[in-house]
């Protein structure tokens, strides 16, 4: 189904896992099949119409238990079509080509000073946020901050995901990501979200799944990060938060 919604299908496909491994069956009957994917478009656009659609939204969906969909909005800045949905990611430090996102304005990637445990609430989308907010309260970064913070499985030492982004590392001639599991499991995996974007790229072959020390990371490294509001957006990782771009 062609959708002005950006990524529509694969939110939903999250939804439905979500709601299958906690076994809300009225959630996973009020998105399932082409019907519950048509039910879903049908919810957000009405939302929008009430709350205007001129400009660029993000638009936050809520399904509970009892499978009752809804909606909350805010505006966000425009994104080119190019960090969309772009055809691949350049390789640091080579020139942009037809096709491949825009690099301008980076954000600066912080790693987390204390390691998060990999649970059900880090695999699977939910409401639940605790570990994302403190992230980003021990980074200091406000809402408006074009600041990420990477999680830190305290299991092996391993990036785990960023606190609203999926993050992709030049590794060996190709831009990889922390492997995650199709269940989750407590053994299995780097721990983070099988975030929309981030299924995006590899089923494009954009990165491929491999795991990522925290301390093989280099202050200065470039990278990118991803998700289901803004697609992809150039990064650089930064030790002090003090340094510049």
């Amino acid at each position: 189904m062609t959708s002005p919604l950006y990524m529509l299908d694969l939110h939903r496909d999250r939804m439905l896992r979500a709601a299958t491994y906690w076994g809300w069956t009225s959630a996973i009957e009020a998105i399932s099949d082409s019907a519950g994917l048509q039910r879903l478009a049908e919810v957000v656009e009405s939302f929008l119409a009430q709350h205007g659609k001129e400009s660029a939204m993000r638009v936050k969906v809520l399904l509970n238990s009892e499978g009752h969909l809804s909606c909350e909005a805010s505006t966000v800045p425009a994104v080119p079509l190019e960090n969309l949905f772009p055809e691949r990611l350049p390789a640091p430090g080579s020139s942009k080509q037809a096709g491949e996102p825009s690099e301008e304005s980076p954000v600066e990637v912080l790693i987390d000073t204390t390691e998060t445990p990999q649970s059900e609430y880090t695999h699977y989308k939910t409401t639940k946020r605790a570990m994302y907010d403190t992230a980003r309260d021990r980074a200091g970064i406000a809402p408006a901050d074009r600041k990420e913070v990477l999680l830190v499985n305290s299991k092996d030492g391993n990036i785990m995901e960023g606190s609203l982004t999926t993050p992709f590392f030049w590794r060996n001639d190709r831009w990889v990501t922390p492997p995650v599991s199709a269940k989750y499991s407590p053994e299995n995996g780097s721990g983070g979200q099988d975030g929309t974007s981030r299924r995006w790229a590899l089923e494009r072959g954009l990165a491929v799944e491999e795991e990522v020390k925290a301390d093989s990371i280099a202050d200065g490294e470039p990278c990118w990060v991803s998700n289901g509001v803004r697609g992809f957006t150039f990064g650089r990782v930064r030790f002090d938060p003090a340094k510049t771009s």
